[in-house]
């Protein structure tokens, strides 16, 4: 940093910038009153000395720290308001006016109009003024600042003029009846194709319906491609119908993200994809197709370049869309073979998001799976998703070799529902894989996976099953449950004599779902409660969900259960809620008495401003509907649940079960669909649909359920890169089947 008197010698090459008043009204700021990411901003003062100053190193660091204060991560803050004068100062003093300006437009992207007339309320340290919110602030204070911002337009340096342009257009409508004249006029005389492009930009944010026709203007093979470029993204802001003349604009310019590399809007800076996008979001047929057709032509064009751009636009298009992998798979297909053996563009790779209408290219992949490498194994777990039956062999064949195949052969994440159905050869590849097998990673998981999936059929594993139990004694009882074979309750029972705690409660836990005995389970429960056993994670949650599937054998564990109980009314983090849910519902299965667990949970779900509660909530309110009548005291909070779309298929079931009499079942029905609809929780409020009985929808509601199943935009819009198509269609699948009335059973998002 710099002290007042190097700011004084500093090079001012503006007339409007005066050093002294400048360092006088910085100085009579309470920056240590104000407060940015970090706290108190304090330090602000000494950043903006810095970044008026002629050392460069520091001028540098103050920038990058004012980005990490002021404007973090995109987030305003009340100091970021009270730096903008002075920001507009040093920009129009001539020090790194560019740099200057982008950061001043950072603050006005990251602001929001103000109200004209704001219910602001009382300030909270009870002066009994009122205080606009920070965002509105910063908009306000860069919206002051417009006459200094639009003078740089004129600048004589292209990247001054490019970032004015840039930071204007982030002005909203607050600052549109003055900066909109002002970019239209230097519109009209600007050649750079950068800033020009910069300034169609900021006119279509500012005024979309007055800059339509420039926009619709530039889109032509006249305008150089930076611009033709940026028309064509406006057009599509714009809501215009995709034309042809935008369709050939975008194939000539192929590649397009060199166009966008040097923009401001760095969100951006990906054209085909926000193009693709943005006409995916109208979720019409015809701006589809043109998606589809631009796609389409993109993945067949000679360059490696463009074919690489449309290969990733595939993945979000089929991510949003349920008719993309269908009509695109031909054209990737294509993309894929001309890539020969490397995968240069990645579409060998993103073969695998197409599914079931990626059939036609099982050839291809077996082809590429039985090479070395990382190329192979994707080839194969491309295949996994296409072909599984097919996958099953090759993956036999190198198994060892190929994680990323096995990773997508056991569902994806830990726990998922595997995709692979059995077969002989894989079985042997997977004891030979566990005779083998280290300890650590995921690899158990998968395997374990696999083999719980197939059931009795991978009961020939049991020796490799057994032999490997000692040194993943957490992880392979599931798979051993899962085969049942006799001779695995011997097993199970001499592994609960030895090892650490923690592991003969896992053998423990798993004979007792096998044969029922619990005994020794008991026992066990009663060391982890006492605190004399260690080497769990969540020592209290597991004790308290085995002891649950006890039942009521499992009275002897009663006392240590409720001393366990975090003390009413004290502050809980959402472990500590996690435990007592679950210790809730093992009193009551043990006892039959709902009386202890009612006033837990209803500490639980009246506590709902936590961070990352979702879960914790969604838990309580399941534990709720174990209760049934008994739990009618916590109606009320239940019913406060509904609202959250996340939390109302969880909450209309309790309610449903516990005072199903006061239930609007209409009003519930709507805002379960709301819920699935949205993409909040689109499982859980399928489930809770029929739950409730769809034949008795109304007619408007059974019409929003059956779109469910048979609309083009994906439900499912969020999840593990690759999983978001196939846990759609499953749960399309489902509610297709529950329209027509058949309907297996509770849907999760593992079914």
């Amino acid at each position: 940093m710099i002290d007042a008197m190097d700011f004084d010698r500093a090079p001012f090459r503006d007339e409007l910038f005066h050093a002294e008043s400048f360092l006088a009204e910085l100085d009579a700021q309470p920056w240590a009153s104000y407060t940015h990411a970090y706290g108190s901003a304090e330090d602000v003062p000494g950043c903006l000395r810095a970044l008026a100053g002629d050392d460069d190193a520091a001028a540098e660091e103050a920038q990058s720290e004012l980005y990490g204060s002021i404007l973090h991560q995109g987030s305003v803050y009340e100091a970021s308001a009270k730096a903008v004068p002075f920001l507009a100062r040093i920009a129009a003093g001539g020090m790194r006016t560019a740099d200057v300006l982008l950061l001043i437009g950072g603050i006005a992207e990251g602001g929001t109009d103000p109200d004209p007339a704001p219910d602001l309320g009382s300030d909270p340290a009870g002066s009994g003024a009122v205080r606009e919110s920070d965002e509105a602030a910063c908009r306000r204070a860069v919206v002051a600042q417009l006459p200094l911002l639009l003078a740089s337009v004129e600048h004589e340096d292209r990247a001054v003029r490019q970032a004015a342009a840039w930071a204007a257009g982030w002005t909203g409508t607050a600052g549109a009846a003055l900066a909109v004249p002002a970019l239209h006029d230097r519109a009209a005389v600007e050649k750079d194709p950068l800033v020009r492009a910069e300034l169609l930009t900021s006119l279509v944010e500012l005024d979309p319906e007055g800059s339509a026709s420039a926009a619709a203007g530039a889109v032509g093979p006249d305008s150089p491609p930076e611009l033709r470029i940026a028309a064509v993204m406006a057009c599509a802001d714009i809501g215009l119908p995709w034309t042809r003349d935008h369709h050939e604009a975008v194939l000539d310019l192929l590649p397009l993200d060199r166009l966008a590399a040097d923009r401001y809007d760095h969100s951006r800076n990906e054209p085909l994809h926000d193009i693709c996008l943005t006409l995916l979001d109208r979720d019409t047929e015809a701006d589809r197709e043109a998606v589809f057709a631009l796609l389409d032509a993109a993945l067949r064009s000679a360059d490696p370049e463009a074919r690489t751009e449309a290969v990733w636009v595939v993945t979000t298009a089929c991510e949003l869309s349920r008719s993309a992998p269908v009509r695109l798979a031909p054209a990737l297909i294509s993309a894929a073979a001309e890539d020969g053996t490397d995968d240069e563009t990645g579409a060998l790779s993103a073969l695998g998001r197409l599914g079931p209408s990626g059939a036609p290219a099982a050839d291809l992949l077996a082809a590429r799976a039985v090479g070395d490498g990382d190329t192979a194994d994707r080839a194969l777990e491309a295949l996994v998703a296409v072909d599984p039956v097919r996958a099953a062999s090759l993956l036999a064949r190198d198994l060892e070799r190929r994680p990323r195949a096995l990773q997508a052969a056991s569902g994806g994440p830990v726990d998922s529902l595997p995709v692979v159905p059995y077969d002989p050869e894989l079985l042997a590849a997977v004891r030979r894989r566990l005779a083998t097998m280290e300890p650590g990673g995921t690899t158990p998981f998968r395997l374990t996976a696999l083999l719980a999936s197939w059931g009795p059929d991978a009961s020939d594993a049991v020796p490799e099953l057994l032999a490997a139990l000692p040194a993943h004694p957490r992880v392979l009882p599931k798979a051993l449950v899962a085969v049942c074979p006799p001779e695995v309750a011997d097993a199970l029972r001499a592994r609960t004599g030895t090892g650490p705690a923690d592991e003969r409660i896992e053998a423990a836990r798993a004979l007792h779902e096998l044969t029922g005995e619990h005994v020794v389970l008991l026992s066990l429960l009663a060391e982890l409660l006492a605190g004399s056993a260690g080497g769990s994670a969540d020592p209290i949650r597991e004790a308290a969900e085995a002891a649950a599937a006890v039942g009521p054998a499992a009275a002897s564990l009663v006392p240590a259960l409720r001393a366990a109980l975090n003390s009413p009314g004290a502050e809980r983090n959402n472990p500590q809620m996690d435990d007592d849910i679950a210790l809730a519902v093992a009193l009551h299965r043990i006892t039959g008495d709902a009386a202890e667990a009612v006033p837990v949970l209803a500490g639980v779900l009246g506590d709902r401003d936590g961070l990352w509660r979702r879960w914790t909530l969604v838990r309580a309110a399941a534990a709720s509907e174990s209760l049934g009548p008994a739990a009618r005291p916590l109606v009320p909070v239940l019913k406060a649940l509904l609202a959250d779309p996340r939390q109302t298929p969880s909450a209309a079931l309790a309610l449903r079960a516990v005072a199903p009499d006061d239930l609007d079942a209409g009003h519930v029905a709507g805002l379960l669909l709301d819920a699935a609809e949205a993409g909040a929780a689109p499982f859980e409020a399928v489930d809770a649909l029929v739950a409730f009985g769809t034949d008795a929808l109304s007619d408007e509601h059974r019409a929003r359920f059956t779109e469910l199943g048979e609309r083009d935009r994906r439900v499912v819009r969020s999840g593990l890169d690759g999983t978001v198509e196939i846990t759609d269609e499953r749960l399309r699948a489902r509610v297709r089947a529950a329209v027509r009335g058949e309907w297996p059973g509770r849907l999760t998002t593992d079914d």
